[in-house]
Parts: C-alpha cells; sequence; structure tokens
C-alpha cells in the first residue's frame, strides 16, 4: 500500500514533505526509543511514535522508513519539520493512540 492511501484511508493530517507519500508501506515499527527503531524496524516501515524531535527524522532516513506517524495529534517541533522537509521524510498525524492506528494500519496491509 502507499503511503498516501494509507493518509485517505485513516484521515491522517500530513504535517511534512506532503511530495513523499508516493513511498510504498511494506509493514511497521511501534516505539519511542530510537536505539530500538534502529535496531528493529526494517525499510518501507511506517513508523508511530509519540517523539517530536529532529533525531526521528533521522533514524527514519537511516532506516529508509516510509515515513512517520505521531500519535495522539502531537505535532512535530518547528526544527523537526524544517529537517523532514528538507530529506523529504513525510510525518503524519493522527489524533489516536498508538494501539488504535496500529491495528487499522495492520488491518490494511494485512488484509
Amino acid at each position: 500500500m502507499q503511503l498516501d492511501e494509507l493518509v485517505r484511508a485513516l484521515n491522517l493530517k500530513v504535517s511534512c514533505a506532503e511530495g513523499s507519500l508516493k513511498r510504498q508501506v511494506r509493514g511497521g515499527y511501534v516505539g519511542d526509543l530510537l536505539s530500538d527503531v534502529m535496531a528493529n524496524s526494517k525499510e518501507g516501515d511506517i513508523w508511530i511514535t509519540r517523539q517530536v524531535h529532529q533525531n526521528i527524522v533521522a533514524v527514519a532516513s537511516l532506516k529508509d522508513l516510509a515515513g512517520i506517524i505521531l500519535i495522539q495529534g502531537s505535532e512535530p517541533a518547528l526544527d523537526t519539520a524544517a529537517k523532514a522537509n528538507a530529506e523529504g521524510i513525510p510525518i503524519l498525524v493522527t489524533d489516536l493512540p498508538a494501539f488504535e492506528i496500529v491495528g487499522q494500519i495492520y488491518k490494511l496491509i494485512n488484509p
């Protein structure tokens, strides 16, 4: 499933890098500990987190993740948004908690 399809299906707010939504979502990873995400996420994963600082962009770029979803209405910090736009890393926002958005994503990419 492409990231733009996920955005539409889940009514996600595109906060950063709107021009990079044609990425393929192959799986997902949930976590707030950057070292855990670096060690265990896979290329093409959508990352669900509560973190909003600019290091999330560095991790997403390093791991070639499809994008980042911030939960519970969290918004990226200004420097995070600037870095995400510069690097083409989509940051999406949902008002849902991690448990709910992960369940919905799982159903969509694993029919």
